[in-house]
């Protein structure tokens, strides 16, 4: 059952994503039952929160998560402009979902008999895999003017890749494991979140590879 603090967190997320975020907490608690430790999807908490006794209470409560290092991430996601050049870390662990398949060309084929059943299948070849990036980018602070709450640099930065007309690299264990390096981005939506200092975003991208198109003849 999700808590208030969970509902809050959904919401911003979108209602589209409500229910693959309840998917994702069941599975969550599932995991918490056993050795596994709570895999950390969503930047609810931040562990590593010291409280001074100089501060003023009030500037604690006003104060939101930190970026949550990469280390102490399960799956961090990262995005590189180049093969070698400097990664950008997403802030906070985002929601990620990959699917693809096989595109098969069928073909129908008159009087086969009883013992012959469906279609030829005369070829197949494997589509690209989709991915969806699901998170929020947060500000520092939870309330005040724009420019102290705002993600505005996460935002910023995030941007630099979805305007990007190339193939950029993408590094993710999960996509690593299928071979997935590089990506382009076929869509991207910011939709309007709650809080002043949240920012959800949603990004579809497609996995790319190598080719060489050039085929050089060689003289006989």
């Amino acid at each position: 059952m999700l808590t208030d603090k969970d509902i809050l967190f959904a919401s911003l997320m979108g209602t589209a994503n409500i229910k693959t975020y309840q998917r994702t907490q069941l599975v969550q608690n599932e995991l918490s039952k056993h050795v596994l430790p709570r895999i950390p999807f969503l930047p609810f908490q931040n562990e590593n929160v010291i409280a001074q006794e100089n501060l003023n209470p009030s500037w604690l409560i006003n104060q939101t998560d930190l970026p949550i290092p990469e280390e102490q991430q399960f799956f961090s996601l990262s995005f590189s402009l180049t093969e070698n050049g400097q990664r950008w870390l997403f802030p906070y662990e985002p929601m990620i979902t990959i699917s693809s398949g096989n595109t098969v060309i069928k073909r129908n084929v008159a009087k086969q008999g009883d013992k012959l059943i469906g279609t030829i299948k005369e070829r197949w070849n494997r589509k690209d895999f989709d991915i969806t990036v699901t998170g929020v980018l947060m500000g520092s602070l939870t309330t005040g003017k724009f420019e102290d709450c705002f993600p505005r640099a996460q935002m910023r930065k995030l941007f630099e890749f979805l305007k990007y007309n190339k193939e950029f690299y993408i590094y993710c264990a999960p996509l690593e494991i299928l071979g997935i390096i590089k990506v382009v981005v076929e869509d991207y939506t910011f939709p309007f979140t709650k809080g002043e200092n949240v920012q959800a975003y949603d990004l579809k991208l497609t996995s790319d590879d190598f080719y060489n198109l050039l085929v050089i003849e060689e003289n006989k």
